[in-house]
Order: structure tokens, then sequence, then C-alpha cells
């Protein structure tokens, strides 16, 4: 049988590129059960009996995220037979807490510190062979930045394994702390594994509900369990949580004084001096804003811009078109059949797959950013911002997400503790662009915007514009208001990107696009054709007079006062609810184009450059695909907040959209007062209003001796 290891560590230790190193390309990339947890595995290149499963970047073993859960999950199902605990030698006291929990689970480990070598820069020294005595468990150096003694500590983690173990070791705390955890234990007796007994029972010590849950511990088992807390936490005067929390840090303290040495000289490392620059109180945010500017620039306007104007004028405008028209004579395929493969599967997947060169490029210039650090200075940066304003700076971390996909964005919130912060980021979070918007984005910039580079990076700004002030109003009403929980965060050193790693994690989530374009665009494209291409007597006509006209002709009504009353473009915005892709392959089969010269070319005749940006901004705002809403539905776990938040998102696209189109009526066109135009100006008052305005009082129980059994209930 083979060796499975368990890769696990803090965010920012550098596990990504670990797993790199170990498995290159034998890789294997899903989600854990019942989570969109990101799941990777893989076999060692040089030794093809082992199995690596890279667990999520994890600081803990409580489980108050779903990274968390799965993490302790897969650890106690007993599948590893042996755990490579990353460590960012760095920050050695704060990683350790992590591997004092680790160690508890009765799993042989193997302690590994990356970033020796921005140790040595930082003139600070490890004894590693110190370490080791002090904690039991073998400990390895690396660099996996520079590919050192990684091969060496993969082979340790190989050979220290459950076969070849005899006794595992466990940190040592005070001893009254020990004698109730040896109660514990001896309680429990064969109630859970004997091997990961003493973690179930500090565990039940701490009074985790969820191992509480799981274990099926008798009534006398759990009246012994809580006088043991109890009486410990009288003796220490102090709760049970808090107790274990100081036990473990007084452990990690003490060893760190034994193993750590440092020049005596306090100076600034290269991480210092660049962060008084991009995170200065004056400069951060202009800092921040150029960089984005700068990736949407290369991505939208200029690198990707030339692979996607080939992609779309070469291969899906000519080339592929007129060898499959070619093969499809040569079958004599029915005209029906053919023009569902060219006007509806080729149309609408060409127009999709078009702009794939251009999502490439952004993810690789997001994956440097990533790489090199500095996407935590962003979130540290916009924390101190949005606490101007009343907001959690915990918020911008699902928004970083959403802007790879809204899903995992929505998933994201439940870190944040305070629950109306955490409903506000359910709410708001998909206003960032996700990859799926970008191509949005790339169709109306490319077509209507072809000289202007600020026009794209408006389309991520407005997304940000629209989550801060929504955010302010939000946080003014009864049912949302109140202080935001703090946000403690890590800044990573910053190092130059490892390109592999980048340029994997771009293709991994082109490669997930294409997916999609495979399974639900293609099927959203065939419906379009159909419903474009036949009449509700099932006879072949003209798209005007097809049932999707019919259709997109009764409700063009509604979108009339945002300039897009064209039934097409209501079509298009309509089918976005199903996947935002859709709009744009949308109007490949509508239009019968995939080529950029030809599509533009119908745009153009049929739309402004102001009704162009008003849709622009709808689609960006309004109501995110299926897939994420139905992810809000779990998040919010009730159908009224959920339908609230729907509505809160369409309106506002609504209203946002609306006040685009007619202010530019007048300030662009020159054209006269009309009812839309006040309708607009006062909408835009109420905004303002709704931002300045003070907060309401907070709808809140009052908890009182009469009610304290209800409320708590």
């Amino acid at each position: 049988m083979g060796i499975e290891i368990a890769l696990i560590g803090n965010p920012n230790s550098g596990k990504t590129t670990l797993f790199n190193l170990l498995t290159g390309t034998n890789q294997r990339v899903g989600n854990w059960p019942g989570v969109t947890v990101e799941r990777k595995s893989g076999k060692v290149r040089k030794l093809p009996d082992v199995t690596v499963q890279d667990l999520p970047g994890i600081y803990s073993m409580s489980p108050y995220s779903p990274e968390e859960k799965v993490a302790r999950d897969y650890l106690l199902s007993n599948r590893a037979d042996s755990i490579l605990n990353l460590v960012d030698a760095t920050n050695l006291e704060r990683n350790l807490y992590l591997t004092t929990q680790l160690m508890e689970m009765g799993i042989p480990l193997t302690l590994c510190l990356n970033m020796t070598d921005v140790l040595v820069s930082q003139g600070k020294t490890i004894r590693l062979d110190k370490l080791s005595y002090l904690l039991g468990v073998p400990v390895m150096g690396i660099s996996a930045l520079k590919n050192r003694g990684v091969d060496a500590a993969i082979k340790q983690a190989a050979k220290n394994r459950r076969q070849t173990l005899e006794e595992n070791s466990f940190p040592s705390y005070d001893k009254k702390f020990e004698a109730a955890i040896a109660q514990i234990i001896e309680v429990l007796g064969n109630t859970v594994p004997q091997v990961s007994a003493r973690f179930y029972a500090i565990r039940l010590f701490e009074r985790d509900l969820l191992v509480e849950a799981e274990v099926d511990l008798s009534s006398f088992q759990r009246q012994e369990i809580d006088e043991i807390i109890q009486i410990t936490e009288e003796i220490f005067t102090e709760d049970s949580e808090s107790i274990v929390i100081n036990q473990r840090y007084a452990f990690i303290e003490g060893i760190a004084k034994e193993v750590q040495t440092e020049d005596t000289d306090f100076k600034l490392n290269l991480s210092d001096k660049i962060d008084k620059i991009v995170t200065n109180r004056i400069l951060a945010l202009p800092i921040f804003a150029l960089v984005m500017f700068l990736v949407y620039f290369l991505s939208i306007q200029t690198v990707g811009t030339m692979w996607s104007d080939w992609v779309n004028d070469v291969l899906f405008g000519d080339l592929l078109p007129t060898w499959v028209q070619s093969i499809l004579d040569y079958w004599q395929v029915a005209s029906w059949m053919q023009s569902l493969i060219l006007d509806g599967i080729l149309a609408g997947i060409g127009a999709v797959l078009g702009f794939l060169p251009q999502i490439f490029v952004l993810f690789v210039c997001l994956g440097i950013l990533e790489d090199t650090g500095y996407m935590s200075r962003i979130a540290f940066v916009m924390d101190r911002f949005f606490r101007r304003f009343g907001l959690s700076g915990k918020s911008f971390v699902p928004m970083l997400i959403a802007t790879g996909c809204g899903v995992p964005a929505i998933m994201a919130s439940r870190t944040i503790e305070n629950e109306r912060d955490r409903k506000i980021t359910i709410m708001t979070a998909t206003f960032m662009p996700c990859s799926a918007k970008l191509e949005i984005i790339a169709l109306i910039a490319g077509v209507f915007f072809p000289h202007n580079p600020l026009m794209a990076p408006s389309a991520y700004f407005l997304g940000m514009v629209s989550i801060i002030f929504s955010g302010i109003a939000l946080k003014k009403t009864r049912f949302l208001g109140g202080a935001s929980s703090p946000f403690i965060m890590e800044l990573p050193a910053y190092h130059l990107p490892k390109m592999l790693t980048v340029l994997r994690y771009a293709f991994n989530k082109a490669l997930s696009f294409m997916k999609r374009a495979g399974t639900v665009i293609f099927s959203l494209t065939v419906l379009i054709w159909f419903l474009s291409s036949y009449n509700l007597q099932l006879r072949p006509v003209e798209t005007d007079a097809s049932m999707l006209a019919g259709f997109g002709q009764s409700i063009a009504w509604f979108f009339a006062p945002l300039g897009f009353d064209n039934w097409k473009a209501t079509v298009a915005t309509v089918t976005g609810l199903a996947a935002k892709e859709t709009v744009v392959a949308s109007f490949g089969v509508l239009y019968k184009n995939t080529s950029s010269s030809g599509l533009a070319n119908s745009l153009l005749a049929d739309y402004s450059v102001l009704t162009a940006y008003s849709f622009l901004a709808f689609n960006l705002l309004c109501a995110p695909c299926f897939a994420a809403i139905g992810a809000i539905g779990r998040e919010m776990n009730n159908l009224k907040w959920t339908l609230g938040a729907i509505g809160f998102q369409t309106g506002l696209a609504y209203l946002v959209s609306l006040i685009i189109y007619q202010f530019g009526l007048v300030f662009l066109y020159g054209h006269e007062i009309s009812l839309w135009i006040v309708i607009a100006g006062g909408l835009f008052i109420l905004i303002v209003y709704l931002i300045a305005r003070k907060p309401l009082p907070l709808k809140e129980d009052i908890i009182s001796l009469t009610n304290l059994g209800t409320v708590q209930s």
C-alpha cells in the first residue's frame, strides 16, 4: 500500500509552493465533499508510492470555518499515515500554535521550517536540533521558494509514519492541567479512538460543541467531564477555553526562547521598507488604484487583447466555422442542424472562449500580486479605509475572493463572527467583477471604448464603490447596524513570485472557465438558439419573429429607462442570471457572429456608448448567477433575507444604471429635462441621504430577568 501524507500549515507559509514542487503536474484538483473548499492531492515525483494531500491553510483546528472543519475531519478519519506541518520560520510562535494541536491528534508529525533563507537575512537563527528535542518530533529546515531541503523533508515525513513510530510525543503543559486531561481521557475510555484520545479530551475540556455532538457520551460521562472542567476552572480562575489557549502559548513561548536567537541591533528589513510606502496612509489607496489600473490595462487593453483578437477573428471567426461548414456540407447535414452547430453552439461558445486569453492574463496578474504578498497589504489598507465608515475590514477578504468567483466569496463570509457584518458582506460581495463578468467588461470595452484604458478599471472601481456606499447605507439601518468586529491579519514578507506557481494558478482558473463553457454555456447556447430560431408553432423563423424575440419584447419596457430597450440586450441580461458568461454567448447567438469586427459592428449599430456602459453597470451589480444565489440562500439560511439580498442587488443595479443613463443624456448629449431625469435626480438625492444620515437606533432584544430564558433560546 502507498503512503499518504497530509500537508498542512498556516496561510502564507509557502504550502502551495511546496506542494507544487513535490508533485509537479501529478495533481488532482476538486472539492471536498459537501463544501466548495478546493481539494488538491498528488503523487510525489521522486517517491511514486507517496501521495500528498494538500489541506487548506488554517491557523488552528478549531472548526469555525469550512477550511478548518475540512482539515480536522480529514485528520480524524485516520487516513493520513503522516503529517508534514509546514511552518513559517520567521513567525515561529504563531505557527507553532497549530503544531501543538496537530501533535495531539496522535498522527506522526514532521515539522518543516520554511523560509529559512529569509530568517537568515533578518539576522535570526533557529536551532533545529534543539527544537526537535523539545518537541519530540523531527524538524527539517527548507526554502520552498529556492527548492532547498525539500527532498529531505518529504523523505523524512514518509519515514516518520504510523507503521514505523513506536510512541507519539505530546506538548507538556502545567501539571494541574495535565491531570485534568488525564482524568477526562480515563472517563472517555473506549468511546473515542485511543490514538486521538488526547485531542478529544482537550476539545471536550474547551467545550467544543462540534466534538460534543460527535462523541457518543453517556449522561454519566458528561457529568464527570463537567465536574473535572469546573474544578480546573476554579483552580486556574479562568474559563476552560482560556486555560487551553494560555497553556499552549506558555509552552510555545518557552520553546521559542530556547531555540531562537537574533541580532541585538534593530533594523528594518526589505518588507518593512516597502510597507512604509505601499501601506502609507496617504499613498496606499493611490498605489492600489494604480496597481489595479495596470492589471486591467494589461489583461483587457494590451496583452490579453492581442490573443483575444486572434481567437475571435481567426480561430472562431474564420478557421473553425470554415472547417466545420466544409465537414457539414460533405456529410450533407440538414440545414437546421447546420444552423444549430454554426449559429448556436459555435457562435455562442466561441463568443465566450474568445475572451479566455484576457481572463488568463488577468489571473496571471492577480497570481503575481498574491504570490508577492501584496494582496494581504490590500486587505490591510482597505480595513483601515472601511473602518472610517463603520464597516468591517474582514469583509474585504471575501471581496478579493469574488474577483475569481462569487460562490466561494459568499462562503468565505462564514469567517466573520458579527452576524450583521456577515449579512452585509453576503449582500455586497458579488458586486466585485468575477471572471464571468470580465467577459462583459472585455466585450463592452473592446467594442465601445477600444482606445480608452480607463474603461475596464472603472468597472472594477464601480463595484468597489457600490460595496462601500451600500455597506454604509445598510450599516445605518436598524437591522444591520452596530459595531464592526475587529480584523486581525498577518502581513507575510515580500518575495519574488514563482512563475511556475503563478502560471499553474492561472491555468487552473482558465481550465475551470473552459469547463463551464463546455457544460453550462453549451446547454444554454443550444436553448437560446432553439428559442431564437422557432416560433410558438415550432416553425423556423427569422430571429426577430422567434419565441425569444417575443419574450424579450414583452419585458423590454422595464429596461427602457436604462437605455437598452432592445430585446436582444434584454434577453442577454435575463440569461445572465443562469451564468454571467451567457450574456456574451447570447449576443454571439442572436447576432450570429463571433468575429470581433462582425459582432462589434452589430453592437455599434444597435447601441450607443452611453447605453453600453449603462448595460455594463446593470449586469455588474444585479443579482448574480444561479450558483451564487444558491450560496446566498445557504449562508443566509432564511428565505426573507435571501429574497431581500437578491432584491437589494437588483434594485441597486437598476438605480445606478438609471442614474448613469439619464444623467448622461443631459450632461453628455444635451437632452432636455424629462420625467425620467427628474426621477433619477430624486433617487440620487435619496441615495445620498441614506448614506449621509445618522444611524437609526438598533433593533435589538432588551434582556431582562423576565425574558432571559426566551432571549437565550
